[in-house]
This record gives structure tokens, C-alpha cells and sequence, in this order.
């Protein structure tokens, strides 16, 4: 029997499995920027990014973070637990980049001691705009439990990969992060990737994410081929 796609977005299709507790997600070498309005391909991003995903929820896994990943079945595909995600989205911010130096006029590369944790409201037609926890509370969006929950994972994660980074001469500028409910319990989803991430290189600055792709400064299948290189020494 044909597996039922559930969803398609912008990086990833997801779909039903015989299993009912379990999904399968194909990652895309789409690529969006600007909320959709730049489109493109990033050849071999699906694979990258699915190895890269796998990689990292390994890694947390074994610092105690909970999260959906389950297993690769194939150079794009991964098997991951049903979730029912939590329509929040969580950035933490390491350096002032993007966004938010625009935003609060600082010089990019200026860092943000300690991190600083933004909360958007996953939700594509208004753009993901930037919310606060009253705001998660007036639309039901989280619990007061699932949000404490969520922030801790956050720093955590956070602590975790910068940490790990630095010793691959990578640094963690910033990052995105999805969660969901799996049975009751709130785990980690989505996907930790060049395109979820900003990675710099630790003493060139060189990016090596999907600013590559946003901002045209080229070489971009380089950039996400060599953040797999460092994390798992394959070679694409």
C-alpha cells in the first residue's frame, strides 16, 4: 500500500507509515528564502541535511534531550515518531546576525552574552511573527508546562552544540527549533541543519549555512558539504 503523504513543506515531505506511532520524512534540495519569495535549488541538500539532522539528534540524544529521530532508511529519508507539533517556533541567538541586527541596530558578529531566546508563531500566511509567552497563553498555543519545558530544551540544546562545535572549529551563531507532543510528552522535532542553523567558520568567519543561498555569496553545495565533512568525515 502507497504511503499517504500528510504534508509538504518548503525542505521536506512527511508521510503516513503502516506504523501509526511513526512518519517518513524526505528531505528536498528546495530552497526558500524571504518567506518563499526566493526560490532555488541547493543540489544534495536533502541528503546533507538528513545526514546532518540524524547527526546532531544522535548527539542530544545522548545528552538526555528527547526528540523524534528514530533511524535513516535512506540518503534522504529518515523515520521519526508522530508528533503533534507545538505551532511555536524557538530561535537561539548566540551573535547578533540576520534579523535581529537589523533589528536592534548592532554590527553582525557582535555576541550576546548570555543567549538570547525568541519565540514566532509557526504560521506561514502571517509571516512567523515574533510572539511572547502572553501571547502563547491568550491563544492556547503551548501550555505554561510545555513552554518552560521548551526553553530549557532550548539552552540546553544550545550548551550542547555550541559546545561540540567548537571543537569541529565551528561556531553557533544562531538556530531554529521545532517541538511537538509525542504521547504526551514534549520532544525535540523538525530538523538541526545548514538550514536551520547559522555555522561560521571559527577563525575565517566564513558561513557555511544557507546565508550562502539568501545573500548570493555563492559556493553554497560547498558550504553545506563541508559542514557534513566536519561533523561525520564523509566526504560528498
Amino acid at each position: 500500500m502507497e504511503e499517504k503523504q500528510l504534508y509538504e513543506g518548503k525542505a521536506k515531505k512527511v508521510f503516513a507509515t503502516a506504523n501509526p506511532d511513526e512518519y517518513r520524512v524526505y528531505f528536498k534540495d528546495d530552497a526558500t528564502a524571504f518567506d518563499g519569495t526566493k526560490r532555488g535549488t541547493i543540489i544534495n541538500k536533502g541528503i546533507i541535511n538528513n545526514k546532518v539532522s540524524a547527526f546532531f539528534f544522535n548527539l542530544l540524544a545522548e545528552h538526555g534531550i528527547p526528540h523524534h529521530f528514530i533511524k535513516l532508511i535512506s540518503d534522504r529519508e529518515m523515520i521519526v515518531k508522530t508528533l503533534k507539533i507545538l505551532q511555536v517556533e524557538v530561535v537561539v541567538r548566540n551573535v547578533a546576525a540576520g534579523s535581529l541586527a537589523k533589528r536592534i541596530g548592532w554590527e553582525e558578529g557582535t555576541k550576546m552574552p548570555p543567549p538570547v531566546l525568541e519565540l514566532y508563531y509557526k504560521n506561514d500566511e502571517l509571516h512567523d511573527p515574533m510572539i511572547n509567552e502572553y501571547h502563547i497563553q491568550a491563544m492556547g498555543l503551548a501550555t505554561p508546562e510545555q513552554l518552560s519545558e521548551i526553553k530549557a530544551y532550548a539552552l540546553k540544546i544550545n550548551e550542547i552544540l555550541s559546545a561540540y562545535l567548537k571543537t569541529k572549529n565551528v561556531e553557533l551563531i544562531d538556530f531554529k527549533l521545532e517541538f511537538g507532543v509525542h504521547k504526551g510528552q514534549v520532544i525535540l522535532g523538525d530538523e538541526i541543519s545548514p538550514d536551520t542553523c547559522r555555522l561560521w567558520d571559527s577563525e575565517t568567519k566564513q558561513k557555511l549555512d544557507k546565508d550562502r543561498f539568501r545573500r548570493d555569496l555563492g559556493n553554497v553545495e560547498d558550504a553545506y558539504r563541508e559542514v557534513l565533512k566536519r561533523l561525520t568525515g564523509e566526504v560528498m
